[in-house]
């Protein structure tokens, strides 16, 4: 690979200690092996990314492919074989184990998201009108990443006025 010659040697071992120990030890305790001892998270995520060290990212993917090839592995090849283990389950009764094959398909085509909601305020303390003000706060302050139209907005303040109109009925 002449990719290798314009790599410094640092930069190589960080790339092939990553990948063939992908899932047993983290990009930063890589790093720190390969010799950046002072900030290893920092430079883990630099030589990750494509902004900062192309070669290294580029050098990451032709080590994986290289690895992909050696094992036979593909994304067609990786679901039919989950396919066939969760058939060959349903054959033999074994419920349990073809329904955690046809997830595991689902979620290697990317139809699952795991996603984890961290709360640091707590919302059942909240009046409905401080709820509506929050959100509305949020739509101000993130309008621009969360995709709602003008139209939608307008709506959704109109629906908070209109509230303010019943609650200041309801205390009359």
């Amino acid at each position: 690979m002449a990719l290798v010659d314009k790599l410094s040697e640092r930069q190589i071992k960080f790339a092939e200690l990553l990948v063939y120990n992908e899932g047993r030890k983290s990009a930063s305790e890589c790093a720190y092996e390969a010799g950046y001892t002072t900030r290893p998270r920092q430079a883990a995520s630099e030589l990750r990314n494509p902004k900062y060290s192309p070669l290294v990212v580029k050098y990451i993917g032709e080590l994986r492919a290289e690895i992909q090839e050696k094992h036979g592995i593909d994304f067609n090849r990786h679901l039919g074989e989950l396919s066939k283990l969760r058939d060959d389950a349903a054959k033999k009764g074994a419920w349990s184990a073809a329904i955690n094959a046809e997830i595991a398909r689902g979620k290697a085509a990317g139809l699952y998201v795991d996603q984890k909601i961290v709360m640091t305020g707590n919302l059942d303390k909240m009046s409905e009108t401080e709820l509506e003000n929050k959100l509305k706060q949020i739509l101000e302050e993130h309008k621009n990443i969360i995709n709602i139209t003008e139209t939608e907005y307008k709506i959704v303040e109109e629906l908070g006025k209109e509230k303010e109109l019943d609650i200041d009925d309801n205390e009359k």
